[in-house]
């Protein structure tokens, strides 16, 4: 896959998704991305992007804290 940025190469690894609700900020931790090794802009494939949107919802109503940090997982939990 090639960097939609600066067109380097993108690899898979592992990164942090961080979410700014106004209220609070949610940070997903051990998400699979893709990496550019040259720009370091992180992508996500279709499906990781749909699990992130519904942890994110899922955390929006009953989280009263400034912070939250969740680890990323496959599955709905």
């Amino acid at each position: 896959m090639i960097c939609f940025m600066c067109k380097g190469s993108m690899q898979n690894g592992i990164s942090n998704f961080t979410a700014d609700l106004g209220k609070c900020i949610i940070i997903v931790k051990n998400v699979p991305s893709q990496i550019c090794n040259q720009c370091g802009e992180v992508s996500f494939n279709d499906d990781t992007a749909k699990r992130l949107e519904d942890i994110v919802h899922t955390l929006t109503e009953p989280v009263s804290a400034e912070i939250a940090v969740v680890s990323y997982t496959e599955k709905a939990a």
